[in-house]
């Protein structure tokens, strides 16, 4: 029996890792004062609280704040000195959530702007929170519902809208056959199983790019953090990695972290799901092969500059994966 056949209990995960969280963001005060200046400005009153929100990965700010108006916003900001690629997403999720149906389970964008190096999101603040951890059913199945929804209501993916196919993912899940040109002797300490395999998992890595091809909107990075509960909706929030694709993607894609933060199995969840109906199952198993592929390989890289608590939250994805592949008999 491999590592991974046993998944992890919850108990057994580091306190960040269970979260997704980098557990490094800036605060209010750590942004420069010229540019806490600017946004005061456009706010049109000053700032006197700032709640941080602590869950993701990006090492920006991420905070609710409250004006001495008394209304609230929630802004994000970050520069190329937390981390060099960070503000390219922080644009391109302006730019994709500037453009999403006003109905969208979405919060508004309100405006962007750069200030220099810096990059900043100004958006609605919502009153809510993001799931509880380890999942309870209750959360987990109201989420799940609302991906449901949410697949229904963004295909066809919005017209006009400017946001690539998922191909533009190929690359990145292309972890398996990276890993079969340039043989690493850590993958056995990940999983003994996948490092036996490796040769067979390359060749169905192959696969998944047709079998994910669709005519939906999808998020591309759905996870607890990215999900915010108000008391009548379920929001989804972070969107720089959306795409267009297959309506199931987004469901299967979030699964194997739901898993390892205690959901429960993610084929039992997947084969009680609406959005799972139609979908192939040598499709479903060829985009878990590269997910899994995506994870794996990460988890074997340094960590990215300022966020290094990622590389655990993906090699626990990434064991979810395996095991789950296991149990639809790859």
């Amino acid at each position: 029996m491999t590592a991974a056949q046993d998944q992890p209990h919850v108990d057994t995960l580091h306190v960040d890792t269970l979260h997704g969280r980098g557990g490094n963001r800036l605060v209010w005060a750590d942004l420069p004062d010229a540019l806490r200046a600017e946004i005061e400005s456009r706010l049109g009153s000053s700032v006197v609280a700032a709640a941080s929100k602590a869950g993701g990965f990006s090492p920006g700010l991420a905070s609710v704040l409250r004006l001495a108006d008394g209304s609230q916003v929630f802004v994000k900001a970050v520069s190329s000195a937390q981390n060099p690629v960070s503000p390219g997403m922080y644009r391109r999720e302006a730019a994709i959530a500037a453009q999403l149906p006003a109905s969208a389970p979405v919060p508004k964008l309100l405006w962007s702007h750069d200030h220099g190096d810096w990059a900043v999101l100004v958006f609605e603040a919502l009153t809510g929170d993001p799931p509880v951890l380890p999942w309870i059913p209750a959360e987990r199945d109201r989420v799940l519902a609302a991906l449901t929804d949410l697949g229904s209501a963004m295909t066809p993916a919005p017209p006009g809208l400017d946001v690539p196919a998922i191909d533009l993912l190929d690359e990145e899940f292309s972890g398996w056959r990276g890993l079969a040109e340039r043989p690493d002797p850590r993958l056995a300490d990940v999983d003994s199983w996948a490092a036996e395999r490796l040769t067979d998992l390359a060749a169905l890595e192959t696969h998944w790019l047709t079998a994910a091809r669709g005519e939906t909107l999808l998020h591309g990075d759905i996870r607890a953090d990215n999900v915010l509960l108000t008391d009548d909706r379920v929001y989804f929030v972070d969107w720089p990695a959306a795409t267009v694709g297959a309506a199931w993607v987004d469901l299967v894609l979030m699964l194997p972290s739901m898993a390892m933060q205690g959901a429960g199995e993610p084929e039992e969840l997947l084969a009680t799901h609406p959005l799972a109906r139609a979908a192939d199952k040598d499709a479903v198993t060829a985009v878990i092969v590269a997910l899994a592929g995506y994870f794996v390989s990460k988890s074997l890289q340094p960590p990215p500059p300022g966020i290094p608590t990622v590389r655990a939250f993906q090699r626990a994805q990434g064991i979810a994966c395996l095991r789950w592949l296991r149990q639809r008999g790859l």
